[in-house]
């Protein structure tokens, strides 16, 4: 079971996403059918949190097939390759 810890550092939080829109092309929307979506992958795939589930429902819609991340969860999805 995944555990996320909240960063309690409110005053870095704008250098947070200003480092991340610096290395992104672009911010894709999570919305009520990806939501949707996401609680069907979870229901095959039942150690996914449910995070996890929502950035391959969005990866699924826009034909994602890779993502960079130490989550180990991502490895050994169908039609997902997990860099990092």
């Amino acid at each position: 079971m995944h555990r996320y810890a909240a960063i309690e550092r409110r005053d870095w939080m704008q250098e947070g996403f200003d480092a991340l829109l610096g290395v992104v092309d672009q911010v894709l929307e999570i919305d009520l059918a990806a939501t949707e979506r996401a609680k069907e992958i979870m229901r095959g795939h039942r150690r996914l949190p449910a995070r996890d589930a929502v950035h391959v429902a969005v990866m699924e819609r826009h034909r994602i097939d890779r993502i960079l991340s130490f989550e180990a969860a991502f490895s050994g999805l169908p039609g997902i390759t997990r860099l990092g």
